[in-house]
């Protein structure tokens, strides 16, 4: 959909929604519209086509960098965009997060990429960072004679008019910085999941229109338009502003607005860190993880997504590629609580409102492990095709099967989302006796399915179990409501839920201990280990220094471990064995450790941890145990959690220093 050229928009319409020290790269390794000043009937011109995207014979510009997840993210909780270490916006879902990706690269190697270079002609190397405590990215790019240009890459977001804005816009700002280089930029939208290039491109004085299918983006520019639509390089003798979006004229000048919209930015950003309460050690990891999670909220409906990617395989060549740009109850509930430990409420402010709709929605009957963004209960999966994929290891998938399962734990989950609003006196909307009944439903769901086969936290797509997780989940959900109910003085019903609780918590202990492994087993009566049993000690269900517990906990080390990392199981699944490890599981072994008093040992498999994350400090869903490389979808947010709850329990407390 697009506007007229002319049209000015309401502020809060966005015509899309309907639907530090830099590490090198070293080579050989909305207010979105037109940019113009506000004319009464700016010509449009039907623009050439696009320069193809290989370089012509000779050329100072070589081929892009190859796929990698060294990437940073930007964003404004409404979409986001994944920017290479050189530069080039390689993945960015419009109009939000589970939308067409216009620039598709990471999954798509062929000359139809949809990708957003700013290349440097005679490429040497390059540095990147974030801006301190933001979300605005700084990539420095650098010839072979020492010239070079910054390249400042956000996506708005700061209050104005009493609401937080953020427009679907990419903001890139481009400046030399020693000499004066050649440059040569190259914008290719795609639309249609790459199938389709734009239908028509139009060009005003300042602007150039990409007209898809069902919408139009809009590129305001102070640079030569011609040298835009032609791929003509040209040389950068002073500062360049680019902002893409919605089909909508600017209300103020190109190098104005992307300059105000640069500090109001980062001052937001600054504010949102400054208002952690962040440990004494590894802040700049926890500042990182923190601004990561708050991205993957969708604040317009409060939904938290488990990343911002599909697609990129578990391990090489395994075909476990999934989507996971929708948000799982389970996930969410992690993220809430990580950053809840942080003093950052208000996404769980956000989250609960997504969540209420969710549980009010059930009526008190079947609740999905997964849902869309804008609550959609339907996410069928399908493969595209004419999409390579991450480093042409497809299938891409869209949608997620994952929907259709029976995965018991969400109560417990939804009941752990939500059990801090009933006590927290910061909140503005503070959960109480109206809202409670809601809960209780869900509490009578987890009893229900409680001791009853399902497909595990994992999704194991062709197995059910009555798995040992599941059950913990149920008696969370049974514990939080006990207290939740004594905190409203309701002493019946928290009665009620204490003896579900106790019953559960007792059956647990006893059906899911291996006599033979010595440890508890992922599911009744079984014998196989599984990670996920060491969140017994994070819920509460058992103390960690429990002789019973350590011995889980040694047994998987033997089992599970490979050196620092650990995998999800040990059982072969759909796909046989599980090649590399699930961070999540590392991070939730580095917590039982601190906690049975293995410290040092916590604080060790810590630190190799956080020297598996990218060179901007974040981490994706896997790590590769023989490489280190990560594998899994970007950024994962349970990834991200790891980080912020290990750094919380390993790191001295602020009164030893002060």
């Amino acid at each position: 959909m697009s506007s007229s050229p002319g049209h000015r928009p309401d502020p809060d319409h966005d015509p899309l929604s309907h639907t530090p020290e830099a590490p090198e790269d070293r080579a050989g390794q909305s207010l979105a519209g037109a940019a113009d000043a506000p004319e009464s009937a700016p010509t449009q011109e039907a623009a050439p086509p696009p320069a193809p995207v290989g370089p012509p014979p000779g050329s100072g510009f070589g081929p892009p960098a190859k796929p990698s997840l060294d990437v940073g993210v930007i964003g404004n909780c409404a979409f986001s965009a994944l920017v290479d270490s050189r530069g080039r916006i390689v993945w960015c879902c419009l109009p939000r997060f589970d939308g067409d990706p216009v620039f598709n690269a990471l999954l798509h190697t062929g000359e139809d990429a949809g990708a957003w270079s700013i290349e440097i002609e005679d490429f040497d190397h390059a540095r990147q960072w974030y801006e301190p405590n933001t979300a605005v990215l700084r990539t420095q790019l650098f010839d072979s004679r020492g010239q070079g240009l910054e390249i400042t890459d956000f996506a708005p977001r700061f209050f104005s008019r009493s609401r937080y804005f953020r427009p679907l816009t990419l903001v890139r700002r481009v400046r030399p910085i020693a000499g004066t280089p050649r440059i040569r930029v190259r914008l290719q939208p795609r639309f249609q999941w790459g199938a389709q290039p734009p239908v028509e491109i139009t060009r005003g004085s300042n602007h150039i229109r990409y007209i898809g299918p069902e919408f139009t983006l809009r590129l305001n520019s102070d640079a030569p338009i011609s040298h835009l639509l032609s791929g003509q390089p040209f040389v950068l003798s002073r500062e360049h502003n680019f902002l893409l979006g919605a089909d909508e004229t600017l209300n103020d000048g190109i190098a104005d607005t992307a300059r105000r919209f640069e500090q109001e930015t980062i001052a937001y950003w600054r504010t949102w860190s400054k208002r952690l309460a962040i440990p004494l050690e590894y802040q700049d990891a926890v500042i990182r993880a923190a601004i990561t999670l708050k991205l993957s909220l969708y604040e317009d409906t409060g939904a938290i997504v488990a990343a911002m990617t599909t697609s990129i395989p578990e391990a090489p060549g395994s075909q476990r590629n999934w989507d996971y740009r929708f948000c799982w109850l389970r996930d969410a509930f992690f993220v809430v609580r990580a950053l809840n430990s942080l003093s950052e409420v208000g996404t769980m402010e956000d989250y609960l409102r997504w969540l209420s709709n969710v549980v009010i929605g059930s009526h008190g009957e079947h609740i999905q492990p997964l849902y869309g963004i804008g609550l959609e209960r339907e996410l069928p999966e399908s493969v595209i095709g004419h999409l390579g994929g991450y480093r042409d290891m497809g299938p891409v998938r869209v949608g997620n099967q994952a929907q259709e399962h029976f995965q018991h734990d969400v109560y417990g989950n939804i009941v752990l989302g939500a059990a801090q609003s009933f006590h927290d006196q910061r909140l503005l909307h503070r959960a109480g006796k109206d809202e409670f009944p809601h809960l209780e439903a869900v509490g009578e769901q987890a009893i229900r399915v409680y001791g009853t086969p399902d497909a595990g936290m994992w999704e194991l797509r062709t197995r059910a179990r009555v798995h040992t997780s599941s059950a913990l989940m149920s008696w969370a959900a049974c514990d939080r409501l006990a207290k939740i109910a004594r905190r409203l003085e309701l002493p019946e019903r928290a009665a009620y839920w204490h003896g579900h609780a106790a019953r559960m918590r007792e059956e647990i202990l006893a059906k899911s201990w291996s006599e033979e492994r010595q440890a508890f087993a992922e599911s009744f009566g079984g014998r196989e280990l599984d990670a996920s049993i060491l969140l017994m000690v994070e819920v509460g269900l058992i103390d960690a220094r429990d002789p019973r517990f350590i011995s889980t906990v040694e047994a998987m080390e033997k089992t599970l471990c490979d050196g620092p990392y650990m995998r999800r199981y040990e059982a072969a699944d759909d796909f046989g064995k599980p090649e590399t490890a699930f961070n999540i599981c590392t991070f939730w072994r580095i917590d039982a450790l601190a906690k049975i008093g293995r410290k040092a040992q916590a604080r060790q498999i810590f630190e190799t941890m956080l020297a598996a994350r990218n060179p901007l400090g974040l981490l994706s869903e896997d790590t590769h145990p023989v490489t280190g490389e990560m594998w899994g979808n970007f950024p994962q947010t349970y990834s991200m959690v790891g980080i912020i709850n290990a750094a919380v329990r390993l790191s001295a407390p602020w009164d030893s220093i002060i």
